[in-house]
């Protein structure tokens, strides 16, 4: 076909990282027009504050010495929890026939580990952090931050990627330990539970050190210390004396929440629910506590005001992340929860909103694994670890927020449902199952869409952004077949790393799409701000009554705002039970570099340049990808782990990266049109002018184009063979 080979061009340019960034008068009228007058003048006031000292005045320093007034706390004035200390014996049989289905003794492995100073990393990596931690060091450099200063003069990235020192200060051990010592009663699990506490406290003295500057983490730890003072309450190393020092610890933490709060509500994200969160579950479990009201009143206000304004109507969240998705449901079921148990409910209208956020994900699962399209920032956060399912299975979250509205289940019972013992009881585990139907799906104000195969589906993203993007992700395809992710994003590995790894897989190159010019589809003006914000449209999604086509096709203006603009439209078409079609069309006056992109996994492959067909040898047997465009003049490359920058990289958890597949095809010209086929079949493809025509052994498909650009890039599909069907689109709109 007279593809050029261009070996020398592995890595995608990092230029555009740099020349993009706005001045700094273009990011403050941004900034005005998207956030508001209020929003800029609030956070240039903090800017002050911070920079003159003010916040640490405002939360001055302290020591622990300072609260023993809390020494009255006793183990008998605590709000209602999840479960009763007591019920132990009752659930130990329950949690050891989930660790049958997995990997027996598990948990308990795990929970020796700690013993070691072995703790898990972002639900997956593991790292010898010794005995106790040194809690201000970046475990996976050695740098550490002052645990002598005020939080608000600590830098965000003085020590490398913060999150790897406050991961551990989550406390999230804690949860491992409580659910080896209820299958277990090793009485030893308490007192290390104990034992960090104590050497936490020892080292991080109020609002000194990194681990006091952001409340959503202050919320986290608090949330980890309550289910271990619920859980190991009755064990032989609590005592009066550590419960009224973990009381004080609590009581402490709510101050410096509070007195912050106005900041993480200013993010619009998950940050502000989290800090209103801990506010409400200090208020309620903690009552003797001179603010417990206040601080209780404050957090459901909060909680209400967040969740009906960032819960959008269809379902999606504000912050564009399946993973903060998954931390926003688990924010709200504990919210839910404690309050159904100690008589404070939170509104109807907020529920009703949660539960389209727990619709909206079970949409969007595969079938087989009940993982999901890793759109969006995936920062490693799994606040409640409650179960033996990997990282990735977002099962727990979607069977534990269905419960909670219907008292129905939507899986078999499976590792997934120990979430439901330990949140809501026994009697859980025997809920009816009702199996819900996933179908083609589309969620308009968040800009997510589906279609489903039966065999797998395609998940891309269009939308116009109403708050601020995380990724220039915009007509990223996803696909999925046979449990496995074939076209599939790279993930997030970084937020703070050394170059090349800064939190590079956020810019449009690394995403399943075409870039102009390696142009990012928006400016980025910060580690976690782009301007502008894009608009998408989508312009038709259907489906054929008889259900063997379906096609889907949006568009985005990221590219018009380039001095030569440029149009790009997708389209995604199914053909059949298993193959895909996925179209691109770009249109502009001058000459341009029109680069296609797809990441795959790291499966044994065939490659042939001539024709540009990857062949993948899956554990469900061979699939194929086939790239081409016209005009004919482009090349292809393909890479595998590229040493030099990270490309064919992914990234499925946070501080880890696996080699995957990159395969890129680059034309330059005014205009292009790119096709990508997607099938376990092989397939010959035929294009001309105004047609394409896929033969493979069972079927045929004649696809007529659009001359214009008004109407959708395909206006007919008649499908031949085993199955039939036919597809009209001339008239296809999308409301």
């Amino acid at each position: 076909m007279g593809w050029k080979n261009c070996r020398a061009d592995r890595g995608y340019p990092r230029q555009q990282a740099l020349f993009m960034i706005p001045s700094v008068f273009r990011r403050l009228l941004f900034s005005t027009r998207y956030f508001g007058p209020s929003w800029l003048a609030f956070r240039l006031k903090y800017s002050l504050l911070q920079n003159g000292g003010l916040l640490e005045k405002k939360m001055p320093p302290g020591n622990w010495d300072a609260h023993r007034d809390f020494s009255k706390e006793s183990r008998h004035s605590y709000g209602r929890f999840f479960f009763s200390p007591d019920s132990r014996t009752d659930f130990q049989p329950l949690l050891n026939s989930f660790d049958n289905e997995v990997e027996p003794q598990g948990i308990i492995h795990e929970a020796e580990n700690i013993k070691q100073g072995i703790f898990s990393q972002f639900s997956h990596n593991h790292i010898d952090a010794g005995f106790p931690p040194r809690w201000n060091v970046n475990a996976a450099t050695g740098d550490a931050a002052p645990s002598d200063k005020h939080w608000s003069q600590i830098s965000d990235f003085g020590a490398g990627d913060i999150k790897l020192i406050w991961e551990l200060s989550r406390f999230s051990f804690v949860y491992p330990l409580v659910r080896a010592y209820w299958r277990s009663g090793d009485e030893s699990y308490p007192e290390l539970f104990w034992r960090l506490l104590e050497d936490w406290r020892l080292n991080n003295q109020p609002n000194l050190g990194p681990n006091w500057k952001c409340g959503q983490e202050i919320t986290f730890r608090v949330m980890a210390w309550c289910f271990g003072l619920h859980g190991f309450l009755n064990a032989q190393a609590t005592t009066a004396e550590r419960l009224a020092s973990l009381a004080g610890m609590i009581a402490v933490s709510g101050e410096r929440i509070e007195g912050n709060i106005a900041y993480a509500l200013s993010q619009r994200n998950n940050h502000g629910i989290s800090e209103a969160l801990g506010l409400w579950t200090i208020g309620l479990l903690f009552t003797e506590l001179p603010n417990a009201q206040r601080w209780r009143e404050k957090g459901r206000r909060y909680l209400e005001e967040q969740g009906k304004s960032l819960i959008y109507e269809d379902g999606s969240f504000s912050q564009h992340s399946v993973n903060y998705h998954r931390l926003m449901l688990h924010d709200y079921l504990w919210a839910f929860r404690l309050g159904d148990l100690n008589w404070q409910p939170l509104s109807e209208e907020l529920k009703d909103r949660v539960a389209k956020a727990g619709e909206w994900i079970y949409q969007l699962q595969d079938e087989a694994t009940g993982r999901v399209p890793w759109c969006g920032q995936n920062d490693g956060a799994l606040i409640l670890p409650l179960n033996n399912c990997d990282y990735l299975d977002f099962r727990p979250v979607v069977q534990a927020t269905h419960y909670y509205f219907t008292w129905e289940r939507l899986f078999e019972s499976g590792p997934w449902d120990e979430d439901l013992l330990w949140l809501f009881g026994p009697n859980a585990l025997s809920a009816p199952v009702r199996t819900g139907t996933r179908k083609d799906f589309a969620a308009p104000d968040g800009g997510y869409y589906v279609l489903r195969a039966d065999t797998g589906f395609a998940f891309t993203r269009c939308a116009t952004f109403r708050d601020r993007p995380g990724q220039a992700d915009i007509l990223h395809c996803d696909l999925w077949w046979q449990g496995q992710n074939i076209a599939l994003d790279a993930g997030t590995y970084s937020y703070n790393a050394p170059e090349p790894w800064n939190n590079p897989l956020a810019h449009t190159a690394y995403h399943n799409t075409v870039t102009v010019d390696d142009r990012d589809q928006m400016d980025r003006a910060g580690k976690f701000l782009w301007f502008p914000w894009l608009k998408g449209k989508v312009r038709c999604m259907k489906r054929s009554e008889t259900g063997h086509l379906a096609y889907w096709e949006g568009t985005h203006d990221g590219y018009l705002r380039l001095p030569s603009p440029v149009e790009h439209r997708r389209g995604i078409l199914q053909l059949g039970p298993e193959s895909w079609l996925v179209i691109d069309r770009l249109s502009g006056s001058k000459a341009h570099r029109y680069r296609l992109r797809w990441l795959l996994p790291d499966f044994n492959h065939v490659w042939d340049e001539s024709i540009g067909l990857l062949t993948l040898r899956t554990e469900a047997g061979d699939y194929h990808l086939q790239a081409g465009a016209e005009p004919r003049n482009g090349s292809y490359t393909l890479v595998c782990a590229d040493e030099d920058s990270p490309r064919g990289w992914r990234a499925p958890y946070y501080n880890y990266r696996e080699p995957a597949l990159s395969l890129d095809l680059t034309v330059h010209g005014s205009q292009t049109f790119f096709w990508t086929l997607f099938s376990p079949e092989s397939i010959c493809v035929e294009k001309s002018e105004d047609h394409v025509i896929l033969r493979s052994p069972t079927w045929q498909a004649d696809l007529l184009l659009s001359p214009d650009g008004t109407s959708p890039m395909i206006a007919h599909i008649n499908l031949t063979g085993n199955p039939a069907d036919r597809l009209e689109l001339n008239e296809c709109m999308f409301s």
